[in-house]
């Protein structure tokens, strides 16, 4: 829990750092102290914030997480110098004023335990004091002091010499102005290199994800069979080719390159390493001795000069590259992150069809295409097995099935699964030409099935449906896709629905913390129908979880449909705070209230009826009256002080009171791919074709044009113009016009551009 007692100065910091207003900031840490969620407070406690939106509010979370962590981290390393007894006022005072852990730790380096190196043995042999001697105005050379030294103590001049040597390496290699300035270094002239390994160890098979790591593959993987989502057989050496003699600024790699680079490294084909120019920092290096000793006396600049290559080389550049590597790679897994969180929002707002019925098709070859009819709801009326494809060719049969169960079950639409096969039986399905009852040619919709195998071999999926075979379940959750890709897709880890830039070489508690988010946006900004929706959909409700999402679902099992909202007060488990979180978040059609079916909380429902009074109107006839609610002045009611709503809330209201009930989502528009192209083979350059956006990466997005395989349209391809984020042009489930640029089949690469028709041009 955060409190207003324990922000310490976080608040200041955070506020610098986003340019938000102090109070903004104290406010919004009050209330994740207090326990609101962070839907809960962009929408309905914009007064107390100054509006802030999610994005900001989530940021100062993660900030206010970073600024504990590093208070954690500074206790813990005072307690430890405590221990030690070596705590002195100024040490306390630079480690409470140390701005970031990187300065935190070079604080602390000198006493944190290590083990055993050279330069402890060398102490131990008593080669501090020759140690100190030639860092210091001693009188005489190098080699006379190193002859005393050494008669002094029983040692060959070589040993003491090194020995010496070594601990003023050792010593120098945690002074933190010099650790710090050679930081400096590393960060401005730090470069990625990487050759190719050769000889033991070099396998070239991944440890991780066998999803190819170069910027041509998609998620979907080599065998782009939206199934699986990768290639089963893992890349060759081969997959790291262009990365065999890579050098590359540091600053400048792209998140998507270096994550590639870093995993050929793990597979053991790459060797790679993180440096700016050795000679700038063993340089450095020296400096920093020669200002301990200015004097320039030929065997000290001898002695320096090879103390500092050993401590440049042995001790500095080794830690220094670490933490270098650690940053770029938080980068890197930073912006893969985003780039898939973004993606996965896309997908889940993606269009619903809405309440109709559907038919599905899981198409497969030898084991038959399982189709299934959905009723409005998505539960299951019927499901059968076809044989349209290869081997068994029976067309006629499927034929006739298909034409069946849409009559019979008055369908709207027919989904077809992505995955191997789903081009053929989409084009065997377009040529049947269905029709609903009417006469009306119903549309054959492509759906993108990537986690469909997850989800049916699921635990909940055969909860949902104990008396289904795992293929007629993976049917069902293509269909339900279509109907509502939200309410489906929120059954499926999200990490396994194939929209991301590298997820797997992420680290998994951070991806699936942003991807939860993500999906918590979702859902909470479309709304919830409490009387029908389930336990997957309903624990993503804000304040709610799985534990109060069942209990709901049991209760309205037991007994009956929820007549209000609030309502959920009822429920065993849930309590006052919890549905103040969840409630606004909620829908209740069907009920005499028209607020229940609205994003109106109903702590404002007294407004609401006062505003349908001053207009002379009921609250039912206020909803969706656009003409009754331009007369309203928000200003009005901003100074009641009964209601305790500010203008941005009230402006909300209104806003809800237009559009009653209204989904952000964009309406449904199904795409067809062209009938004569269905392979590879059937592309050629400049064929202009329309396609759907599978993916968006930093440098591009895959387009499906139905072939079984995406194309790649390159970040320069998107636009004439300059784009500095594919995001900017095109998003995940989009429909986009795309003209062919080059086929490789031997490499199954497909390069494409966005199509500009002349008027555009």
């Amino acid at each position: 829990m955060i409190s207003i007692t324990n922000q310490g100065g976080a608040t200041d910091k955070i506020s610098r750092r986003l340019e938000v207003s102090p109070r903004s900031v104290r406010a919004a840490l009050d209330l994740l102290g207090e326990g609101a969620t962070i839907p809960f407070i962009a929408r309905y406690r914009k007064e107390r914030t100054g509006g802030l939106d999610e994005v900001q509010l989530r940021r100062i979370e993660d900030l206010f997480d970073q600024h504990r962590a590093l208070e954690s981290r500074r206790e813990t390393i005072l307690t430890s110098l405590r221990q030690q007894e070596v705590l002195t006022a100024d040490l306390e005072r630079d480690v409470r004023s140390a701005p970031d852990l990187s300065t935190l730790e070079d604080l602390y380096l000198p006493w944190r335990p290590r083990r055993r190196t050279r330069a402890d043995a060398a102490r131990e042999e008593g080669l501090e004091p020759l140690a100190r001697e030639l860092l210091s105005d001693s009188e005489g050379s190098v080699s006379e002091l190193v002859q005393a030294a050494a008669a002094r103590l029983g040692l060959a001049p070589e040993r003491s010499l090194a020995g010496a040597s070594d601990i003023i390496a050792a010593d120098i290699a945690i002074d933190k102005e010099l650790r710090s300035g050679l930081r400096e270094l590393f960060r401005r002239q730090g470069a990625v290199r990487s050759k190719r390994k050769m000889g033991k160890g070099a396998t070239g098979k991944a440890k991780t994800d066998k999803s190819a790591p170069n910027e041509r593959t998609s998620s979907k993987g080599r065998s782009g069979n939206g199934k699986s989502g990768t290639d089963q057989s893992g890349p060759s050496a081969d997959t790291w080719r262009d990365y065999f003699d890579w050098r590359e600024p540091a600053r400048a790699c792209p998140s998507h390159r270096l994550l590639a680079i870093l995993r050929g490294e793990a597979a053991g084909v790459l060797r790679v390493e993180v440096q700016p120019p050795q000679e700038a920092g063993i340089r450095i290096v020296e400096e920093f001795l020669r200002e301990r000793d200015p004097r320039t006396n030929r065997d000290r600049r001898e002695l320096f000069r090879n103390i500092a290559g050993d401590a440049y080389k042995r001790l500095l550049a080794p830690s220094l590259e670490g933490e270098l590597r650690k940053e770029l790679r938080e980068r890197a897994e930073e912006a893969a992150v985003t780039v898939f969180a973004a993606n996965l929002e896309d997908l889940l707002m993606a269009p619903p069809l809405g309440p109709k019925p559907v038919l599905a098709i899981d198409p497969g070859f030898r084991t038959g295409s399982k189709v299934v009819a959905l009723d409005g709801t998505g539960a299951v009326r019927e499901h059968r097995a076809i044989f349209p494809l290869p081997p068994q060719n029976r067309c006629d049969e499927a034929g006739r099935a298909v034409q069946e169960i849409v009559q019979a079950h008055e369908a709207r639409a027919v989904a077809v699964g992505s995955g191997t096969g789903g081009r053929e039986v989409e084009q065997f399905v377009r040529s049947l030409a269905p029709v609903d009852r009417s006469g009306a040619t119903i549309p054959v919709v492509r759906v993108n099935e990537a986690g469909a195998s997850v989800y049916s071999a699921s635990v909940r999926a055969r909860e949902e449906m104990p008396d289904l075979d795992v293929t007629v379940r993976g049917a069902v959750s293509i269909g339900r896709r279509l109907q509502d890709p939200l309410s489906e897709l929120v059954k499926i880890d999200p990490a396994a629905v194939g929209v991301g830039q590298y997820q797997h070489d992420v680290d998994p508690g951070r991806m699936e913390h942003a991807l939860n988010r993500t999906v918590e946006t979702c859902v909470n900004a479309v709304g919830v129908e409490l009387n029908t929706a389930g336990t997957a959909l309903l624990e993503r409700v804000s304040g709610l979880g799985p534990s109060n999402a069942a209990a709901i679902v049991a209760h309205r099992d037991r007994h009956g449909p929820f007549s209000e909202r609030s309502g959920i007060a009822a429920v065993s488990g849930i309590g006052p705070r919890t549905v103040e979180l969840a409630v606004g978040f909620l829908r209740c059609s069907g009920t005499t209230n028209p607020l229940e079916n609205t994003g109106v909380h109903p702590e404002r429902y007294p407004l609401v009826k006062r505003i349908a009074a001053d207009l002379g109107c009921t609250v039912a006839e206020l909803c969706g009256n656009g003409t009754l609610l331009d007369r309203v002045d928000p200003t009005r009611y901003v100074a009641d002080t009964d209601s305790g709503a500010g203008l941005p809330t009230i402006t909300d209201i209104l806003a809800e009171l237009r559009s009653p009930g209204r989904d952000p989502r964009r309406e449904f528009d199904p795409v067809s791919f062209r009938e004569d192209v269905n392979e590879i083979g059937d592309l050629a350059e400049g064929m202009v074709l329309t396609g759907i956006v599978t993916n968006v990466t930093r440098f591009g997005a895959f387009v499906d044009i139905g072939v079984h395989r995406d194309g790649l349209i390159h970040i320069s391809k998107l636009s004439r113009s300059f784009v500095r984020d594919p995001r900017e042009v095109v998003r995940v489930g989009q429909s986009v016009e795309v003209s062919v640029l080059a086929v490789d089949c031997d490499r199954q690469r497909i390069d494409l551009q966005v199509h500009e028709s002349p008027a555009r041009e």
